[in-house]
């Protein structure tokens, strides 16, 4: 307990300290780009505090903050005085209303204190990777420790686990006993880093049958597996003495922790912990008999009910993602098109009633992608960067992917595609696609995985063209380049939590366009459900209802309006960091104080 107090303290110090060099350092070059401009620069530090602390006694004159309030908005500026000139600058065109909304906001940001955060989950990239959950972890996680908070990692030490990627491994001397099926069984607990994320591995020295496989999961016993797991995780809490602020637990492999945390751990030292679950998927819900629940030491008879974990369907079962929901303080459905209503009413998974019993603890979050890997603004892989506000280096990359595919240059358009999978359905869709593009005079493109299928081979074979390339070389390079150089990226789905595509599209200038031919040929025509998400609504709002070839015609015809509306995508942050890690910060702070 007092590590784990003095681990707090520290993180908040060195969270103050990293902010303040990450100012300077933005200031610095700030200097540098001025003197390198042959302008005189001119020290405004003094005045802009100063400035600022007038305009706060003009607020308070005014009546528009109290005493109280003002004492703090000071305390914050002198105490932060290296975030000032680089936050406020221009503070002179602002009325009192405006400069107000930014010091309080600034005031809540620097006040706020790091968060403790230790996911327990079965994957995380790049070391166990089988759904969209790996980079849903290391991609949230890695934003909010940008933003300053601590986050750890438990995972089980798969015997296909990929240890290369793993910094500073090693092996914990001590090991940590864990119950499970009536008695105590040891363990081995590693350690290390991934992407300055702490990670920690449980290894079963009895059950070493349990995580000794090809696959992470996919088996008769996964329930057992992963209850295993789960109990183990939790021992593990206990014994190292941590007492993170949120426990995050995922899908159903890890959400018997919910029935586990509050019936037997919460007076173990974790009575400040609260617990966010989140849910991927629904159609994986892990229904199972009564009694298996005993075997991590739960009382069947107690969690057997209808409000608990009993099956709202088969009643004779329990339902271990449904006793995620219940035991959870928050539950995040993570979903690039849906919205809360849609998926209590309509995800037909006989789960309505549960959540609609709980809907005030439902909030949904949009996927996001790698903004550090992928942005054409720093993109190490293009031939020219380029951005929102300087974006001639995308006609650049075009010409490159041009000249490496071997394109003639005079096409007014590039069509790309890139699938990590190919259905039938799609390839039916993909030749009309790909002809209609032929047709209208553009080049397509189209990336679809490492192993070319029989049924791409024939679609390749049967519209072999100067203008059309397929590539079934999953090569990095390529990948960034196909983004950049697109000005069209057709998409199965804008719900695309493997690749992110769409997302990516966007910020790369690219438009995504669903690859549709129903009612008309590719055009959109289903009634959306526009979701809560910012980024949902944003991309069902400009590209839901955009068939191709309205998008070819306006490249072609009204380039001014399509170069706005590509520079306004661009512009805008669809990463982890953006507003996927808000809905985290604003769950995990709202559960705190539970």
């Amino acid at each position: 307990m007092h590590l784990n107090k003095q681990r707090l303290v520290a993180l908040e110090e060195l969270k103050k300290v990293q902010h303040e060099k990450q100012l300077l350092l933005e200031r610095l070059e700030q200097l540098e780009a001025r003197n390198q401009a042959g302008t005189t620069t001119k020290s405004v530090e003094s005045w802009s505090i100063s400035e600022l602390l007038l305009r706060i006694d003009s607020m308070v004159l005014s009546d528009m903050i109290g005493t109280g309030e003002a004492a703090d908005l000071r305390k914050s500026i002198v105490e932060n005085r290296f975030a000032v000139d680089n936050l406020f600058f221009g503070i002179q065109e602002k009325n009192d209303l405006e400069l107000l909304s930014e010091l309080r906001h600034f005031s809540e940001t620097i006040m706020r204190k790091p968060l403790h955060v230790v996911h327990i989950c079965s994957e995380m990239e790049p070391i166990a990777s089988s759904s969209p959950l790996a980079s849903y972890v290391t991609g949230v996680s890695s934003a909010l420790q940008r933003k300053g908070n601590m986050v750890e990692v438990i995972l089980p030490k798969y015997a296909s686990i990929n240890l290369a990627p793993i910094k500073a491994l090693r092996k914990i001397e001590g090991e940590v006993d864990s119950y499970f099926g009536g008695r105590w069984h040891r363990n081995r607990i590693w350690t290390g880093i991934i992407n300055n994320i702490g990670v920690a591995l449980i290894e079963p020295l009895h059950h070493q049958e349990f995580f000794n496989r090809d696959l992470i999961c996919g088996y008769s016993d996964d329930f057992k597996r992963f209850a295993y797991f789960s109990r183990a995780s939790l021992d593990y809490l206990v014994k190292s003495g941590k007492q993170p602020d949120i426990l995050h637990i995922h899908n159903w492999e890890t959400a018997i922790i919910g029935p586990l945390f509050w019936d037997i751990f919460v007076h173990q030292g974790l009575s400040g912990t609260r617990l966010v679950f989140t849910c991927h998927d629904l159609n994986s819900q892990c229904l199972e008999q009564p009694d298996k629940l005993e075997t991590c030491g739960l009382d069947s008879h107690r969690l057997h009910r209808a409000d608990r974990l009993q099956d709202n369907i088969n009643k004779n079962l329990i339902n271990i993602l449904k006793g995620g929901i219940v035991y959870s303080n928050k539950v995040v459905f993570v979903s690039s098109s849906h919205s809360i209503d849609k998926i209590i009413q309509c995800s037909g998974h006989e789960l309505e009633p549960t959540l609609a019993v709980h809907r005030d603890k439902l909030l949904i979050t949009p996927y996001g992608f790698d903004g550090t890997n992928f942005d054409p603004s720093k993109d190490k892989f293009l031939p020219a960067k380029y951005s929102a506000n300087n974006i001639e280096g995308k006609a650049l990359c075009k010409v490159a992917l041009r000249h490496h595919l071997g394109f003639s240059k005079h096409s007014f358009a590039i069509v790309g595609c890139i699938f990590s999978e190919v259905s039938d359905g799609d390839v039916d869709n993909l030749r009309l696609a790909i002809m209609y593009a032929m047709e209208k005079g553009a080049q397509f493109v189209l990336m679809g995985g490492t192993v070319m299928t029989p049924t791409l081979q024939l679609l390749q074979e049967e519209l072999k063209d100067a203008n059309v390339r397929f590539v079934d070389k999953n090569e990095e390079f390529l990948l960034h380049l196909i983004l950049a150089g697109s000005d069209i990226m057709l998409c199965s789905s804008f719900h695309d939590p493997l690749l992110q595509v769409p997302l990516k599209a966007i910020k790369y200038g690219s438009a995504p366009i669903l690859l549709n031919s129903r009612q008309e040929r590719f055009r959109y025509t289903e009634q959306q459900d526009f979701g809560s998400t910012v980024m949902s609504q944003y991309i069902l709002s400009t590209f839901a209802n955009m068939s191709l070839s309205q998008a070819l015609d306006e490249i072609k015809n009204q380039p001014a309006q399509w170069a706005l509306k590509i520079k306004d995508g661009m512009s805008k942050d669809f990463s982890w960091d953006a507003e996927c890690c808000d809905v985290h910060l604003a769950a995990y702070e709202s559960v705190k104080n539970f």
